[in-house]
């Protein structure tokens, strides 16, 4: 079992088509409230950020995601998909709440990550979907990049 330092290294559960689908305007770090068995599953890596999101339920933020049975010993395991409380202070989900309220405005997950002290963290973003535009521009970014780097490991 990993201890410390080198875990946090090791867990970095990422949401590549967040950055794609979406103009992130805000990113913010909750904690997440999680049952016996999902911390297992989460330091096996069977957690997945894809179709993630995260909605408010009076007054209280929670994300819907996926983290996979833990399939080891005989442990009473927990539902995949259930919705889990994130923790955040009340002034932030105050203003979060009021950002989402903006026709075009969602929170989605961005990353998940185990701090040094263990504990399982989720970094979130006010977001706002991209035009299809916006979409090709990235594109071409990310190719005109790479043809950059390539250009550069050929002269080096």
């Amino acid at each position: 079992m990993l201890k410390g330092k080198k875990m946090a290294e090791e867990i970095n559960i990422k949401n590549k088509k967040a950055t794609f689908q979406y103009e992130i305007l805000e990113k913010l770090v909750a904690g997440i409230q999680l049952l016996g068995t999902e911390i297992k599953s989460i330091r096996d890596g069977k957690a997945s950020l894809v179709d993630s999101f995260c909605m408010f339920d009076k007054g209280e933020l929670y994300v819907k995601m996926y983290i996979g049975v833990y399939s080891h010993g005989g442990y009473v395991n927990h539902d995949p998909r259930r919705e889990r409380k994130l923790l955040l202070t009340s002034k932030e989900l105050r203003k979060l709440e009021k950002k989402v309220q903006d026709v075009g405005l969602t929170i989605v997950p961005l990353r998940m990550f185990i701090n040094n002290r263990g504990y399982a963290k989720l970094e979130i973003a006010l977001v706002r979907g991209k035009k299809l535009a916006d979409k090709r521009q990235s594109i071409k970014e990310r190719e005109s990049a790479r043809e950059i780097d390539r250009a550069m490991k050929r002269y080096r």
